[in-house]
């Protein structure tokens, strides 16, 4: 279902460094959870309405009120490298 090539253009696109043996392993998993996929698209459910969550009743999302945040200098002082009042980044296009 899923091939070797297939997984390392996924690492690519990612910009992961994978051994072979971790697209070895990465392939048969990613094989695994495709056909595990596949299964549950053959399920028939034309009569199954749609639904967000699974117990009727229970709605686990809060309501969506206003609350305090932080201000600009205390989430500045969580970043590593601060540059010009924003987080500065390494470069990750080249050229």
């Amino acid at each position: 279902m899923i091939d070797k090539n297939q997984v390392k253009h996924v690492a690519r696109l990612a910009r992961l460094a994978l051994s072979d043996e971790e697209i070895e392993m990465f392939t048969g998993q990613l094989g695994s959870i495709l056909e595990y996929a596949d299964q549950l698209n053959a399920m028939d459910t034309r009569d199954v309405e749609p639904t967000a969550f699974v117990s009727p009743g229970h709605d686990p999302l809060r309501d969506d009120e206003p609350q305090p945040s932080l201000s600009h200098e205390d989430l500045m002082r969580n970043g590593p490298s601060v540059k010009k009042g924003y987080f500065a980044v390494p470069k990750v296009i080249s050229q």
